[in-house]
């Protein structure tokens, strides 16, 4: 896994880097700037279009500055800087590259006020102003400057980081931020790009590699990592021959209602087309019909006619998945209580599952060691208490994985797995063609087959998040989905899994 950095230990890369390649630091500089060059070449080929580059004179600056000058080399014709000079400070390298680019003829100029700025007629405004040395919010000239710029609503590509975004930790109340159509940053995403607070200022981000050292970096000390598709492979097993669907496992799928018999529907189906060789469905009478028409592969224990209270041979079931579409009554709740006493193994706790916890918390004793929650937003808050910011959910989810002993998977754009030994884990996969009702249960259903499949519950919640995610990333980039049915999702699930197991040695 890719281990994800603060600001400041980015700067230590840096640093190290610097010493150990070696290399100078505007080497390093030059190198930062022609990655970006690179990307932004992909994104805008038009060489007619204007672009200006706003810098402060700090290392950011001195990064849009080189862009500037690589730019203009590239062919763009119509590149123009402008500086501002709301500090008699200058970096080292930010000089170094002021001098460059006076050689190169691009019009440069230096206002000490935003309001110096009197016209801007570029269709491209490249942001490099501050970079992640931000720690507090915009004031003064940069929050006039930011407001300026964010009212000429132009494309904005920035440098690293948006104007006035925080790297990492909570963010400061009403801060201004330029919004940026475009980041390209540098060797690894921020943590806040992660998060959904950033959505307000940054629509995408691409990731340049710039040649950081990855051996010091993979060494620094975070718990924030980024899980990748080797990570994936190296942990996903074959089906091998002479194998049978014992080998597999048998999962125990505990969901539905007379109403809402979809959501046990599509969790037993994923948990089926993920690859549990048996799966079994308790469901109510009612949903019977549904079932064998919809699935005929998966067997039904009838809820009214055998509670799981009474259920004698648990030992059969590797894992059971319990929640989705389940309801909130008092049955409910004696269903949950019953099932959570009977079952002796690590569990998948979806939906109304977590809704019953969070209202009678006494259940929270009776969970598995090692099971698996799978909150979304509201559902993690009632169960952990509210929250103000994404920051302290994740504060809260790291604390709470380790000391219930359960992986915690926070259900997000990028989905957040929370481990018992304290490491915070975003998923890259997924996208918002798959925001529609049942993408849960489905996810529910996945991660309850590998646990059944014989998967740690770590193992079996990131391959859970990941293939979901991959799966609608599939289903996108055939060019035909602008938005995804949970139900098609989960008919992708094979495909998807064997073009993973094809990769593994």
């Amino acid at each position: 896994m890719l281990k994800l950095l603060t600001a400041e230990q980015t700067r230590q890369a840096d640093n190290y880097t610097i010493l150990q390649e070696p290399v100078s630091s505007i080497d390093l500089m030059e190198r930062a700037a022609s990655a970006f060059v690179n990307v932004f070449q992909e994104r805008y080929p038009d060489r007619n279009k204007g672009i200006s580059v706003y810098c402060g004179t700090g290392n950011n600056g001195g990064d849009g500055l080189a862009i500037a000058r690589l730019l203009f080399q590239e062919g763009y014709s119509k590149v123009m800087v402008t500086i501002a000079r709301f500090s008699e400070k200058a970096s080292p390298d930010f000089l170094i590259n002021y001098s460059r680019i006076k050689e190169t003829g691009i019009p440069v100029r230096e206002v000490t006020y935003s309001y110096d700025i009197t016209s801007e007629n570029a269709d491209i405004l490249i942001d490099a102003l501050l970079g992640t040395g931000l720690n507090k919010p915009l004031s003064g000239q940069w929050q006039k400057l930011v407001q300026l710029l964010n009212s000429l609503k132009r494309r904005v590509v920035s440098v690293d980081v948006p104007s006035g975004f925080k790297a990492e930790g909570p963010p400061e109340a009403d801060s201004l931020i330029l919004h940026a159509e475009l980041v390209i940053t540098f060797q690894r995403p921020k943590l806040n790009f992660l998060l959904p607070e950033s959505a307000a200022s940054i629509h995408e981000f691409v990731v340049a590699d710039i040649g950081l050292d990855e051996s010091f970096i993979q060494t620094i000390d975070s718990p924030y990592l980024l899980l990748t598709e080797a990570d994936v492979i190296s942990c996903l097993k074959q089906r091998v021959p002479f194998s049978h669907k014992g080998t597999y496992g048998h999962s125990l799928i505990i969901a539905g209602a007379d109403e809402t018999m979809g959501a046990a529907l599509l969790c037993a189906g994923a948990s089926l087309f993920a690859g549990s060789g048996l799966t079994t469905a308790c469901i109510p009478s009612s949903g019977l019909t549904a079932l064998n028409s919809k699935y005929p592969e998966v067997m039904a224990l009838l809820r009214d006619k055998v509670k799981p209270g009474e259920v004698e041979d648990w030992s059969k079931y590797q894992t059971a998945a319990v929640g989705p579409g389940l309801g909130t009554s008092l049955e409910s709740k004696k269903m949950l209580e019953a099932s959570l006493k009977k079952i002796k193994r690590p569990v998948v706790i979806d939906a109304d599952a977590i809704n019953l916890i969070s209202s009678h918390y006494e259940l929270m004793q009776l969970v598995p060691e090692h099971s698996i929650f799978t909150p979304h937003v509201k559902e993690f808050d009632r169960l952990f208490g509210e929250h103000k910011n994404w920051w302290e959910r994740l504060d809260t989810g790291i604390d709470r994985a380790k000391t219930l002993g359960c992986t915690i998977v926070l259900k997000n754009e990028y989905t957040i797995v929370f481990t018992t030994s304290g490491e915070c884990i975003f998923n890259p996969t997924g996208n918002p063609a798959m925001a529609t009702g049942g993408m849960g249960d489905v996810l529910t259903g996945i991660i309850a087959s590998f646990l059944a499949q014989g998967y740690s519950p770590r193992d079996a919640a990131l391959l859970g998040v990941y293939i979901h995610g991959k799966a609608g990333d599939e289903l996108v980039s055939e060019g035909s989905h602008a938005v995804i049915p949970a139900s098609e999702l989960l008919e992708k699930l094979p495909h998807t899994i064997a073009v993973l197991q094809k990769s593994v040695s």
